[in-house]
């Protein structure tokens, strides 16, 4: 029997909040499945700690996120908190070990579950595609880079490796092969996003994604310009099923879908590589609400859900594959419910009573 060692970072504002409350969970999760062990180790993070010491990623810490089986992360930095240039710190922690740890597949599920708030007035046969975002590469590969001139110009560059996007357009067909296909008819469907028709890049960036395509007859794919996806994932989003693209382009799209299906609070995500797994929440840190017990825990618990997977499907565990799909179905279940939900999704509910509502939903193996 496999114990995982689990690197937590509860990070700044709300995100102490959220890792408790996903601990609360995880911990009556793993009374209620024999045979599921995590030891989780919290580690300080973030802009709170840069603000003590100058640092925000201890080289330390770094190194306990290599050696952990997983990486559990909260939420990182607080808008207030600078380098002396007027960045915020945020970015070069989590580019920073994005780099350590080389995850270069970020995953952004966007799932409509009953009971939530979506936006729009006719959601179809259902919304639930997930967006894959080249995660190392693309404009963010100019992060501590670029060029400024004077106070005149300032460029950033995007790059955009075969490599690079052969692992992520790998990735996607290898998710579409486990999902159930796009809702309006089971299709099982990639479809990649870029502006092909203006920079060479993203032409480029298509060229590789159809030949790696060909290795995966059994999965159809397509292509659509990011100015009409953007367009598509409101008016028919039922009609997708896993979407990849430029580091970018997922960073926006990504937000985008959260809207459709309730807002940031209802969105997890993954950051997953060759050896290495990071999940975390979509969400900022929300300072304006740090230390109040009103903050949505869900999309924390779910990213929760979809770190379990991960090490079901790494390890070939079937507990952890199991204890995935009940710890999203109590969630699913409490928003369905609709009795105990945060204040953000139009509940009165605390932090910690929608962490206990989801402990109480789970169900025994």
């Amino acid at each position: 029997m496999k114990t995982y060692n689990i690197a937590a970072l509860p990070g700044d504002g709300i995100g102490p909040e959220c890792m408790d409350a996903t601990c609360i969970v995880l911990d009556r999760m793993q009374a209620k499945t024999p045979g599921l062990q995590l030891a989780i180790t919290p580690h300080r993070a973030g802009a709170e700690l840069y603000r003590e010491t100058g640092v925000t990623l201890p080289e330390a810490v770094v190194q306990e996120c290599i050696d952990a089986d997983a990486v559990l992360l909260s939420a990182i930095g607080l808008p207030d908190v600078r380098f002396p240039d007027g960045t915020e710190v945020q970015p070069t922690m989590m580019v920073g070990l994005r780099r350590a740890l080389d995850v270069h597949s970020a995953v952004r599920p966007v799932k409509l579950y009953p009971g939530a708030p979506g936006v729009l007035k006719d959601n179809g046969p259902g919304i639930d595609f997930v967006v894959i975002r080249e995660n190392l590469e693309g404009l963010f590969a100019s992060f501590g880079g670029g060029a400024k001139v004077g106070r005149e110009v300032a460029t950033d560059t995007m790059v955009i490796t075969r490599a690079g996007t052969s692992r992520v357009s790998d990735f996607a067909f290898r998710l579409a092969q486990r999902r159930n296909g796009r809702p309006s008819d089971g299709k099982k469907l990639v479809t990649c996003v870029d502006k092909a028709n203006v920079f060479r890049s993203m032409a480029f960036f298509r060229e590789v994604f159809m030949d790696v395509a060909k290795s995966y007859p059994d999965i159809d794919n397509g292509a659509v310009y990011v100015d009409a996806m953007s367009l598509y994932m409101v008016q028919n989003p039922w009609d997708f099923d896993v979407l990849v693209m430029e580091n970018q382009f997922g960073d926006i799209l990504s937000d985008l879908g959260a809207g459709l299906v309730g807002g940031l609070g209802l969105g997890p995500s993954a950051e997953i590589g060759e050896e290495h797994a990071l999940f975390q929440p979509s969400h900022g840190t929300a300072p304006q609400l740090a230390g109040k017990n009103v903050a949505n825990p869900m999309a924390t618990i779910l990213s929760a859900a979809m770190m379990l997977d991960w090490l079901g499907d790494r390890y070939r565990d079937d507990v952890c594959t199991a204890a995935a799909v009940r710890l999203e179905g109590a969630v699913a279940q409490v928003l369905a419910d609709g009795r105990v939900r945060t204040p953000d999704i139009g509940g009165t509910a605390s932090t910690t009573e929608v962490a206990n509502a989801i402990a109480d939903a789970i169900t025994d193996t």
